[in-house]
């Protein structure tokens, strides 16, 4: 491209960017401000929002239309160029990463033949039980594992059917060459494709074996040899890839005396102009070619002009509805200022003032006011983390809105508090249909599992509990308190005698309290048949040996006997469920046992444990780890 008309371009791409960038944002709040108001402040937006659009002068929107229709197809062709660009750059990094796995997954092959090497050099040059050895490495991407002293193959397995592959590796006419040069050498070698007698193809893997003689002079013993099928061994990043929407051809050198390249394995399409990527496994050169399935080019410019209209056309009328709407929606912008994001209510901001215009317009009209929050919600934010815990203020919101009349005003006022004012109504009126509602069965997912939560409310009216309408919220928070204080999960109207409490939070939970205990700290459930791990601390994590919650979850298997020594797991639970059930110590139990790290090491502690009922999991342990060698040192010194 000439350079002049690069130039022009470039400055006609920053130029329409940027009026993109100016004009988006006020596209974006006309597309607020038309829609979102219809859908989350129906309940309570009193002005009328449905006005006639008048009719607009669209000489001047014409105009731009045409000058921005020409600079834009200019910038969308050069997105167009730049877009190849990136699919490109994104194939080649494909390309290298799937490359990297394809040789991991060879190096699975060259391991096995290390690892027979390895047990040779120590073992002066024989196996002992080479089937059972063998049979330890493999795995279905293997066609069979060899031994061939001196070259010649003498040890298969599995034996069935690979008879045919005991033969002279040193003098045969196909493999002799290559044979003889890995030996010279001292060179892992692979040779192939090649087919197999029993069907399919195979790449062979051929270790030169060297050990030290009386004299301590090297000296051959053979080849250890592991026989690779075609395709399995690429099955994972082959299905990676067609996933990705790629076509690929993976293709190597015959041998490492010949610099031809022979197919191993393709998608079977052909590639025009692939993203090529080069590397060495053992002494063999590979390559991988890929390139997207639907091609490098994805439509022709006429489809891109089409779109280019299009697009501009459709700015051009959200402008212009962005002027109309912006004009006329102006309070529509405040009301969103108004609302929970997470629970699409009303704040505490939006319900004041939703409360405010009632008063204003019905100040003698009864009504109900509610205070209500879910129970142990600390407790759900500390096991199962805050996501689950919006997932709980989200059904509960949900629940709110589905249970109470769109006249309803409805707010969350913070955490997990929430606050209701039912218009138009009395307590006594309303009683069953807010008992109904502090009932409804209610629970939040976590790990593809239903978790039920509860509730406690608390409600008073106006004017019968108070003349005063900024009481009224005050005395639904008593009878809130009062709830709390006779075991949550439940309502209560106001009743005069209710004193008014400060519903005080210690400010410590679970996860605060766990992390910083000067010890291992664990959580599993309290059945014989299902210890299944809740929860544990960092120290014990740390103690294990792993790096987070997921990896000591893994080593363990998610069980309390997981971490106890396997000849002692039987003798352990026996001691603890012998204690529980004699409550010599009460709900407590101390026993000592082998906890088994994640490097297989094993260390004594002693457990103390006790056992509780929790809300949520039923029966559970809490249990304080702690190693008796530090005990020993501290109490010796």
């Amino acid at each position: 491209m000439p350079f002049r008309i690069a130039v022009k371009l470039f400055f006609v791409k920053i130029v329409l960017h940027t009026i993109l960038h100016i004009f988006t944002p006020v596209i974006q709040s006309a597309i607020i401000t038309a829609v979102l108001p219809k859908m989350i402040f129906r309940r309570y937006l009193m002005t009328p929002l449905d006005k006639k659009i008048r009719t607009q002068n669209w000489l001047l929107p014409l105009l731009v239309f045409l000058i921005f229709s020409i600079m834009h197809s200019c910038i969308l062709y050069n997105e167009f160029v730049d877009n190849q660009a990136r699919v490109r750059a994104l194939a080649e990094l494909n390309a290298m990463t799937y490359a990297e796995r394809i040789t991991s997954e060879l190096a699975q092959g060259i391991a096995v033949t290390d690892s027979l090497q390895g047990i040779l050099i120590s073992e002066d040059g024989h196996i002992r039980n080479f089937h059972q050895v063998a049979a330890s490495f493999m795995t279905s991407s293997f066609q069979s594992i060899q031994l061939a002293p001196n070259g010649v193959v003498t040890d298969i397995y599995p034996e069935a059917g690979n008879e045919a592959g005991k033969i002279n590796l040193i003098n045969d006419e196909k493999r002799g060459a290559i044979s003889r040069y890995g030996k010279d050498n001292d060179l892992t070698i692979m040779q192939g494709p090649f087919p197999l007698l029993q069907g399919g193809t195979g790449i062979a893997v051929r270790n030169p074996v060297y050990l030290k003689d009386s004299n301590g002079e090297k000296y051959f013993w053979g080849f250890t040899i592991a026989i690779i099928r075609v395709p399995d061994i690429f099955a994972d990043s082959a299905r990676a890839l067609t996933n990705f929407g790629y076509e690929y051809r993976l293709s190597k050198t015959v041998s490492p005396l010949t610099p031809e390249y022979t197919e191993v394995y393709s998608s079977g399409a052909v590639l025009t102009d692939p993203a090529v990527y080069c590397f060495k496994v053992g002494c063999c050169s590979y390559k991988l070619e890929v390139m997207p399935s639907d091609g490098w080019n994805s439509g022709s410019q006429f489809p891109i002009l089409f779109l280019c209209g299009f697009f501009i056309n459709l700015l051009l009328s959200s402008l212009t509805y962005a002027i109309l709407v912006l004009k006329e929606r102006h309070e529509t912008l405040k009301a969103l200022s108004v609302t929970d994001p997470l629970t699409g209510l009303l704040n505490r901001h939006g319900f004041d003032e939703a409360w405010t215009r009632v008063l204003k317009a019905h100040p003698e009209a009864p009504c109900v006011g509610i205070q209500l929050d879910i129970d142990d919600f600390k407790f759900i934010n500390d096991i199962y983390g805050h996501a689950a815990g919006d997932l709980a203020l989200q059904e509960l919101a949900g629940t709110l809105q589905r249970a109470f009349p769109e006249n309803a005003i409805l707010c969350r006022s913070g955490g997990d508090e929430f606050s209701v004012i039912l218009t138009g109504t009395t307590c006594q009126d309303s009683a069953s249909r807010i008992e109904a509602f502090t009932f409804i069965p209610r629970s939040f997912k976590y790990n593809g599992i239903d978790h039920p939560f509860h509730i406690s409310l608390g409600y008073a009216g106006y004017p019968k509990d108070s003349t005063d309408p900024s009481v009224l919220l005050k005395n639904a928070d008593m009878a809130l308190y009062e709830v709390k204080l006779r075991g949550k999960h439940s309502c209560l109207p106001y009743r005069q005698g209710f004193h008014s409490q400060k519903r005080l939070r210690l400010g410590f939970a679970l996860r605060d309290i766990s992390q910083n205990l000067p010890g291992a700290f664990l959580i599993y459930k309290a059945d014989p048949q299902d210890d299944h791990i809740l929860y544990a601390n960092q120290e014990l994590i740390r103690y294990a040996g792993c790096k987070d919650m997921d990896e000591f979850l893994a080593y363990s298997g998610h069980s309390f006997r997981g971490l106890i020594r396997p000849d002692e797991q039987a003798l352990v639970e026996k001691s603890i469920w012998d204690q529980i059930h004699s409550k010599a110590n009460g709900p407590n139990d101390y026993v000592q046992f082998h906890f088994v790290k994640k490097d297989g090491s094993c260390h004594p502690v002693l457990d103390h444990g006790r056992i509780v009922e929790n809300t949520y999991f039923g029966t559970i342990f809490y249990v304080l780890i702690m190693d008796c060698a530090l005990l020993d040192t501290h109490y010796n010194n």
